[in-house]
């Protein structure tokens, strides 16, 4: 704990936001007050209202430089169980591609301009400065996480640190034609269990529908509005049992007929479960 603690208190001097997580590199779920967001959200997740929580609630967003927080006692419990360090690249206007693997790595190499390397378990994280959208699986093996995205702080690394080149904001904001056909992702359905405030399935269709059309009249940053449509419905239906993976099968594929892939769509969604506590 002292360790993970010290190496927080230590990167939010520098300006990098940082956050505990938990075993499997997952960040601590809502608390129950902040459950469905009912708390109004942190302030940098852009939602209605401040979160006055003391807890490291909303994933990403629970991501800080305040030293007095950091070293809370509601964050001091969390440290005790963190299994790492993590930070906000966007929020230390940082960008970092995620290279799982060798092949990742040499394309990297061939495609990208160099900049600060910094080994991970099993390949490589490449820092740019500069901050933008992030994208899971954006190619075979590479992520991108700035904004609204965590990653794992594993040292300062090796080298120079470039710009944020066009090479990379590129494999964001890619065309939507020639996409390849959706692929069938399990996901997990919400266990539901509350109060059903749906009288009639007109509604929930209703809502889907435009779930599916917000999603499909995204022009830029489509993995930000996949992300965002996503938390919008498990918000509204994400409690009360009325998604089914039929459902949810509809969401991720107007995601993959935008280009997302089904990676991302499963992540996305897993984050947006994560966010809202369901």
């Amino acid at each position: 704990m002292r360790e993970h603690l010290r190496t927080a208190l230590d990167l939010a001097t520098t300006g990098v936001p940082v956050l505990p997580l938990r075993v499997g590199k997952m960040p601590f779920g809502n608390c129950r007050p902040c459950t469905g967001n009912a708390c109004g959200g942190r302030p940098n997740m852009k939602t209605p209202g401040p979160c006055t929580c003391p807890e490291p609630c909303h994933a990403w967003a629970a991501a800080t430089t305040d030293p007095g927080v950091i070293n809370s006692a509601p964050w001091q419990r969390a440290w005790q169980h963190a299994s790492t360090v993590a930070y906000h690249p966007g929020g230390a206007g940082l960008t970092v591609v995620d290279l799982d693997d060798a092949d990742a790595i040499a394309w990297a190499r061939e495609h990208l301009p160099a900049t600060r390397i910094v080994p991970t378990t099993r390949g490589q994280h490449w820092l740019y400065l500069g901050a933008m959208p992030s994208a899971n699986g954006v190619r075979p093996g590479v992520d991108v996480k700035s904004n609204m995205a965590y990653a794992r702080w594993l040292g300062s690394g090796s080298g120079p640190m470039a710009d944020l080149p066009n090479e990379v904001r590129a494999l964001v904001d890619k065309p939507t034609s020639a996409r390849p056909a959706p692929q069938t992702v399990a996901a997990p359905v919400p266990d539901g269990g509350g109060q059903c405030p749906h009288r009639t399935p007109v509604f929930l269709e209703r809502g889907l529908a435009m779930a599916e059309q917000r999603i499909t009249e995204a022009t830029s940053s489509v993995h930000n509005a996949v992300y965002r449509t996503f938390l919008a419905v498990l918000s509204k239906h994400g409690r009360c049992g009325c998604l089914t993976e039929d459902h949810i099968a509809r969401l991720f594929a107007a995601a993959q007929a935008k280009g997302e892939t089904a990676r991302h769509c499963s992540t996305a969604w897993t984050n947006a479960r994560i966010t809202l506590g369901v």
